[in-house]
C-alpha cells in the first residue's frame, strides 16, 4: 500500500526553480532514501513534502487524502512528521519539555504512553529527562530530535540528515535505530549524504540531481549501478 505519493511536483522560490517534476512513492512500514549532493533539492523536498514551502505544480497525497499546500500542523495530526536537518531542538527547554511538544497535536491521554515508548527506544534520553536539552552531544540531540518526532506517533517519519556531524559510533546507532523504528511499523523517508548507510537499510531509493529524479530502483540494485557507485559509492560496481 502506497502511503505517500508526489506527483509532477515543482516547486519555486522566486525566480529559482528548485523542484523539477518530481514523482515519488513511499509504501507502508518501508524505507525509503532520497540520495544526491549538497544543493540538490533534498531538503527543499521534506520541506515541501511537510507543508513549510509551498509547491507550485504537482500534487502530494498522503493516505489516500490531497496534502498539497497544507499547513504543517495540519500535516503533522494526519500523521506525517519530520526530524529536520540541523535537529532544531529548544536548547533552553528540558529533554522531558522538547519531547512533550512533539505530542503537541496528540490527546493528552496519549501523552505518557507515547513518552514511555520513545524513551524504550531511547534510553539514554531517559537518564536526561531533566537536562536542558542544549547541554546534550551532538548525537544525543539528534535522538532527542527523532524522539521528538516519534511522540506525534507517525505513521510517515521524513528524516533529513539524521546522520550529519556525527562521529561513526554515533552513525551506526542512528541508523540501527532507523531500523527499529521501522520495524514497530513506521515507515520513513530518509534523506541522506551517507548514501552507503542509507542505502543498506532501504527498500527503494531516488537519486536526485538538479532538483530532478535522475534514478530510482530497489536500494539493494542501485547500491550495484555503476553511475551511483561512480558518484556516491567511492567506487565502481563489480
Amino acid at each position: 500500500m502506497t502511503i505517500l505519493k508526489l506527483e509532477d511536483v515543482d516547486v519555486r522560490m522566486g525566480a529559482q526553480q528548485v523542484l523539477r517534476g518530481i514523482t515519488l512513492d513511499v509504501g507502508e512500514k518501508a524505507v525509503v532514501t532520497v540520495i544526491g549532493s549538497n544543493g540538490v533539492g533534498k531538503t527543499t523536498l521534506m520541506r515541501t513534502i511537510s507543508g513549510i514551502y509551498r509547491c507550485t505544480a504537482g500534487s502530494i497525497t498522503f493516505l489516500d487524502q490531497p496534502i498539497t499546500n497544507l499547513k504543517s500542523h495540519r500535516i503533522v495530526r494526519q500523521g506525517l512528521v519530520q526530524a529536520p536537518e540541523g535537529r532544531m531542538i529548544f536548547g533552553p527547554m528540558t529533554v522531558r519539555e522538547n519531547l512533550v511538544l512533539g505530542a503537541i497535536s496528540r490527546p493528552a491521554a496519549e501523552v505518557s504512553r507515547q513518552l514511555e515508548h520513545v524513551l524504550s527506544l531511547f534510553p539514554l534520553l531517559g537518564d536526561r529527562l531533566r537536562q536542558k536539552a542544549g547541554s546534550l552531544s551532538g548525537g544525543e540531540q539528534q535522538m532527542l530530535c527523532i524522539g521528538r518526532a516519534l511522540m506525534a506517533k507517525p505513521r510517515l517519519l521524513l528524516l533529513d540528515e539524521p546522520s550529519l556531524g556525527l562521529a561513526p559510533l554515533m552513525v551506526q546507532s542512528i541508523f540501527d535505530l532507523i531500523g527499529e523504528i521501522r520495524s514497530q511499523g513506521t515507515a520513513i523517508l530518509l534523506v541522506e549524504q551517507n548514501a552507503r548507510a542509507a542505502l543498506r537499510i532501504s527498500d527503494y531509493a531516488y537519486v536526485m540531481e538538479g532538483g530532478r529524479i535522475v534514478l530510482e530502483g530497489p536500494a539493494d540494485e542501485l547500491s550495484a549501478d555503476d553511475r551511483v557507485q561512480s558518484a556516491y559509492l567511492g567506487g565502481k560496481a563489480h
